[in-house]
């Protein structure tokens, strides 16, 4: 595994680094690898540009965002291949993106349960689903279906407007019995995103209870990814007792965690969602993005950076200190972190889906290597006490604030590559504040 976020020698990792001059005496020691599993909605997402008679001509309405049966879906894709309209494919879905990203920022595997066409065809949907997911993405356990996979299409008006036409497929059919349950008991988290629950009469969200049930079993921290603000607000209330009974980590941006909490500051309603959760990670788009959090106050750090004003005055004081679940802190109190975006944003932001995404590979990167790390040094100080993720509260926001950026200047969703060893365009002082 990488380390997560750019750190100096004088951490240890990786753990197998051992002397040279000792190798020939000791025995060769092979570090214990964990995982991260997570459920999706298996879809490809499709954008074009195309002008207002298209949209009508499919019986779409501009500016929203609907769901077409597989024949219109069909009907609407020839036309914008006959015509040459599509600019990009690329593999969508939120926790299919995290996922990705999660493996590609640490060089290390994931297992994303869903379903997969059972016929690839090459230049089908599957097929580009398969060819722009990582190799360390282990899809061994994706569900066989006879139809096809999702498709989300985004119509791209002159105007700018975005037209959003949704065919799910069978991407909504994975089944419970292809849960495996020895693979979410001993992985570090599991991801899973809103739109799970709300999946009508399909199984997915039997599937997705299930694995629920497992994590909490072996109390493995459960990741909910909130997918919008419109699901939050038909039911908020829905939202929080379910986050309050399941969820361990929740992740949201500004809109969500306003439709959630009421609260419209995302200080004020981090603090709202604390008494919901043990850590959230929250984007605010141009504002940058906050952790928030429990630690014990007798293992709290104080920052060395500026204290912040806000809705909660000096919140930062403690980001110094690591998350951990409230329920193993014996004087819990609430931590916060706010980061500005890296470098002020890219100059030219290409592609504002899947920033959230990049953040939350991140975190679940520093996660799992605070398990990596236990399993391989028990003794380590680093865990005189439970921790629920290897870095400080700072820390982690510096790091998805990063991983972030690298999203937004791409066009794809999806990391090619995991970040540099050196910052040419910035110095290393970033990493070292």
């Amino acid at each position: 595994m990488k380390f997560p976020g750019q750190r100096k020698s004088k951490h240890y990792f990786p753990v197998e680094s051992r002397d040279p001059l000792t190798n020939e005496l000791n025995p060769v020691i092979r570090p214990k690898h964990t995982h991260v599993t997570g459920i999706d909605q298996t879809l490809v997402d499709i954008e074009a540009h195309v002008d207002e008679a298209f949209i009508q001509r499919h019986s779409l309405i501009k500016g929203n965002s609907m769901l077409i049966d597989d024949a219109a879906a069909h009907a609407l894709y020839s036309e914008l291949q006959q015509h040459d309209l599509v600019t990009a494919e690329f593999a969508g879905g939120t926790i299919g993106n995290t996922l990705h990203n999660y493996s590609t920022l640490a060089d290390d595997r994931s297992v994303m349960f869903g379903v997969m066409s059972r016929n690839l065809q090459i230049g089908s949907y599957a097929y580009r689903y398969l060819c722009n997911t990582s190799s360390r993405v282990d899809l061994n356990h994706l569900q066989p279906v006879d139809g096809s996979i999702g498709r989300c299409f985004t119509l791209i008006s002159d105007c700018g407007e975005r037209t959003f036409a949704i065919s799910k497929g069978s991407m909504d059919k994975l089944r419970a019995e292809f849960i495996d349950e020895e693979l979410v008991k001993s992985g570090s988290a599991l991801v899973l995103t809103a739109y799970l629950m709300r999946a009508g009469g399909d199984p997915i969200t039997q599937a997705a209870m299930k694995a629920i049930g497992f994590a909490k079993e072996a109390n493995v921290p459960v990741v909910l990814t909130l997918g919008t603000r419109f699901l939050i607000e038909q039911d908020p209330q829905f939202w929080r007792d379910f986050i309050a009974e399941h969820v361990t980590v929740l992740a949201m941006n500004e809109e969500e965690a306003e439709a959630l909490t009421g609260q419209k500051d995302p200080l004020l309603a981090c603090e709202s969602a604390l008494d919901l959760c043990d850590l959230i990670l929250c984007t605010a788009g141009a504002s940058g993005l906050y952790t928030a959090g429990w630690t014990d106050d007798e293992f709290k750090r104080e920052t060395s950076h500026p204290l912040l004003p806000g809705a909660i005055g000096e919140f930062n004081e403690f980001e110094f200190s690591r998350p951990m679940r409230r329920d193993f802190c014996s004087d819990a109190f609430k931590v916060y972190s706010h980061i500005a975006p890296f470098m002020g944003g890219p100059e030219k932001i290409s592609n504002t889906n899947g920033a959230g995404d990049g953040a939350l590979a991140a975190l679940l990167h520093d996660m799992s290597a605070n398990d990596y790390h236990r399993l391989n040094l028990p003794a380590s100080s680093k865990h005189r006490y439970s921790g629920l993720c290897y870095s400080s509260f700072a820390q982690i926001c510096k790091y998805a604030n990063r991983v972030s950026y690298e999203v937004l200047a791409q066009h794809s969703p999806r990391l090619s590559r995991g970040l540099p060893d050196r910052e040419d365009s910035l110095e290393e002082a970033y990493w070292e504040r």
